[in-house]
């Protein structure tokens, strides 16, 4: 039985499962290319979610001095490594979770929130070392924000991409 003649082709149709629904089937696969929300108030406030808001990438590592031998070498910069990593990490997290908190308190997503997220951040990272640190970390992480804010600014509006 051949499969390559005339008669086979003319005897036999391609199936089409949407043939029954009357419509064009070009209109199927046109998906949508803005966002879906489950609510209207969703879609009017222009937030960000946590996982985007989170910029710091866990997993650093830093290089002993040369002096060392490689194995020792290895081990230490795997420990140390881990050690950067975790603290970006956590940094990282609660970062993005005072973020979001903010923006969910104050309903708007602004600069104000980026810094008191940093602030907040470096706060809490250093509350069980002492109140001292504590304000240290706190304003040097606000401080930190503050500068990637306004650089990032700077950096839209001076130079073109």
């Amino acid at each position: 039985m051949s499969y390559h003649g005339d008669d086979w082709e003319r005897n036999r149709r391609l199936y089409n499962p949407y043939q029954d629904l009357n419509l064009p089937t070009q209109t199927l696969y046109k998906l949508p290319t803005s966002p879906e929300y489950l609510f209207q108030e969703e879609s009017i406030a222009q937030r960000r979610s946590w996982g985007r808001i989170s910029p710091i990438t866990p997993g650093s590592a830093t290089f002993p001095a040369p002096s060392l031998v490689p194995e020792k070498a290895l081990l230490r910069v795997g420990f140390s490594g881990r050690m950067i990593g975790n603290r970006a990490g956590v940094i990282g997290l609660l970062y993005a979770g005072m973020e979001s908190g903010m923006v969910a308190v104050r309903d708007v997503d602004d600069v104000f929130n980026s810094v008191a997220a940093g602030l907040g951040t470096g706060a809490l990272f250093k509350a069980a070392s002492g109140v001292r640190s504590a304000a240290f970390a706190g304003a040097i992480g606000g401080i930190a924000v503050g500068v990637a804010v306004a650089g990032k600014q700077a950096l839209k509006r001076y130079v073109p991409i």
